[in-house]
């Protein structure tokens, strides 16, 4: 049978984290759910991987059963498959924040940037005045990105605000698009620019991930595949697990 794979973030406020964790593990555990979900006081992100009935039963109730109370109502969840379960156990962690970056000035609750869909994506990048930034480790760049798009280099996104500081520069950089796997990172990383005073932060809303389950092949930009923090290992255009020959690179 096929495996159902759930991906999903939201920043929202969350002060009863704590109390939130055991109830979600016996949800998903009752579910025979597996994979790992993290929760902090800034919100949710997980991926979680089942049978499809099960699937549709978390996403039911995070968005709207009692245990979130409707906390979740803007729920960035996307969808895939996989041949084989990609994961070996269920994980739901208590985390200081729910995607590391430790500056407090990037507050996706407060402000983010401008979200563009993945059918406007090709558009705005192509523009000879935007500077396109990955916003993920040097490992998963390498094996995939948009076409001219600038690496970097970081070895975990914590250091993405040293990055800032020494490579970006307002008054030069007018414009910046980024990108990452489901939309997360930049939700943090356009905060902490606009904190910084860039005058024109664009993400890609639903991340690589939803742009190449929606964006023909013919007409994509990405090169490459996707890194996914699962057995998966990458996904290619419409969201199609890699090669099994690869190994994987954590």
């Amino acid at each position: 049978m096929i495996t159902k794979v759930a991906a999903f973030y939201q920043f929202a406020a969350l002060p009863d984290y704590r109390e939130l964790r055991e109830p979600l593990r016996a949800f998903c555990a009752t579910l025979a759910l597996k994979g790992s979900v993290l929760l902090a006081r800034e919100g949710i992100n997980g991926t979680i991987a089942g049978a499809p009935a099960a699937i549709d039963a978390l996403a039911h109730e995070l968005v709207d059963g009692e245990l979130f109370g409707g906390r979740l109502n803007n729920l960035e969840l996307k969808f895939s498959t996989a041949a084989t379960m990609p994961f070996g156990r269920l994980k739901v962690r208590l985390k200081k924040e729910i995607v590391t970056l430790g500056d407090a000035a990037a507050d996706p609750t407060r402000r983010v940037g401008t979200y563009v869909d993945a059918a406007e994506w090709n558009a705005l990048i192509s523009a000879p005045d935007t500077l396109l930034l990955d916003t993920r480790n040097a490992f998963e760049v390498a094996m995939g990105t948009f076409e001219g798009a600038v690496d970097p280099g970081i070895r975990s996104f914590g250091q993405f605000k040293e990055f800032a500081t020494e490579q970006l520069d307002p008054a030069r950089h007018r414009r910046i698009a980024m990108f990452c796997t489901g939309g997360i990172r930049c939700e943090k990383a356009s905060a902490l620019l606009l904190a910084r005073g860039f005058a024109e932060v664009y993400h890609l809303k639903g991340g690589i991930l939803k742009y190449l389950e929606e964006v023909p092949e013919t007409q994509s930009r990405w090169r490459g595949e996707c890194f996914v923090f699962d057995e998966r290992v990458a996904l290619g255009h419409g969201l199609r697990e890699r090669d099994k020959g690869h190994a994987r690179d954590e």
